[in-house]
């Protein structure tokens, strides 16, 4: 098999062209990102593999078909970027990685928001320059505090796990509850008016779009913690800058962001202009936004090869597609 992968950096190289040697495919890494523009580098392979800020609308996909590309493998759990419906017309599988390392991802989010609470980022800024002063670094002690959890599946699950290391009391919200983790699950407005702590492990849909809004940081406590290393479309970022600037949320750590596509995994430092929400958001102290790094461990990019090369087998071989996002 022939795999066009795109938006390649140095991580992923390191991860997936010993696998793929082992498993006999041969890789063409691409440093450009999917788009309508660089589809057509995909001529003359089997598949392609993108990653959460590739672009796979319609007129790509139908452009990959007629390319011939066979399937659409994706190294991540994500799947919005993909037009599922012209991928199922066009009789394109779309392969994802459902589960890599989802302690990963929760220990980010437990990172930003000690770092965040503790503010660790002033601290670190401030030692540097060799000023040891404290004064306005003061946190809250996490211990019996009640940290709502939206999303209990196994990132959220993972995230309970540290936060009840910490002594924290846990609520939860989803769609979906799950009666086997003996969680209290409670209304979504009930989890916002009692929560110090809000960590959001949900999936980006169209009805998960914007979920956290005006109107949800108007029913949160003052003075609460927001954490999101999910996807940054389920949290309307205007809405969120003025939460901060208000004083309503007392500190944000993000490992996502609404236009990521047109900044993250790459140095913008040389632009002259920003998009102005994520510029305020970045301007302010209370909040601590890393780059979609969540992901980035050893043993997960490894689970990430693994599944993603297993995925390509499984198709060759006729087998059941259990990856595949319907």
């Amino acid at each position: 098999m022939k795999i066009a992968f795109f938006d390649t950096k140095s991580y992923w190289k390191d991860s997936f062209a010993p696998m793929a040697e082992k498993y006999g495919y041969e890789i063409t890494f691409f440093n450009e990102r999917l788009t309508p523009a660089t589809a057509h580098l995909a001529a003359g392979h089997d598949a392609t593999c993108s990653f959460v800020n590739d672009e796979v609308p319609a007129e790509v996909i139908r452009e990959l078909k007629d390319l011939g590309i066979k399937v659409l493998l994706l190294r991540c759990a994500g799947f919005d970027s993909v037009d599922l419906a012209v991928a199922k017309e066009c009789g394109l599988p779309v392969l994802r990685v459902p589960a890599y390392s989802p302690q990963s991802v929760a220990e980010q989010g437990a990172a930003l928001l000690m770092a965040i609470n503790r503010k660790c980022h002033l601290s670190y800024q401030r030692t540097t320059k060799f000023n040891f002063d404290i004064a306005g670094l003061t946190g809250i002690a996490l211990y019996g505090k009640t940290a709502g959890i939206i999303g209990t599946g196994k990132i959220g699950q993972c995230m309970i796990d540290i936060l009840k290391g910490f002594g924290m009391n846990i609520i939860a919200y989803d769609a979906f509850p799950n009666p086997n983790l003996g969680l209290e699950y409670v209304t979504l407005d009930e989890l916002y008016a009692r929560s110090d702590v809000i960590s959001i492990h949900c999936p980006l849909m169209p009805a998960t779009r914007h979920m956290v809004d005006k109107d949800a940081f108007a029913k949160m406590k003052d003075g609460v913690i927001f954490i999101n290393v999910a996807r940054g479309g389920l949290v309307d970022s205007e809405a969120l800058a003025d939460a901060v600037e208000s004083g309503k949320v007392r500190g944000v750590g993000m490992d996502v962001c609404e236009v990521e596509h047109e900044y993250f995994f790459e140095d913008r430092s040389n632009l002259e202009k920003h998009d102005p929400t994520l510029a305020r958001l970045l301007a302010n102290e209370k909040v601590l936004i890393s780059g979609h790094q969540a992901f980035l461990t050893e043993e997960a990019l490894e689970q990430m090869a693994k599944v993603t090369l297993d995925n390509a087998k499984a198709f060759l071989a006729g087998e059941e597609l259990v990856n595949e996002v319907k």
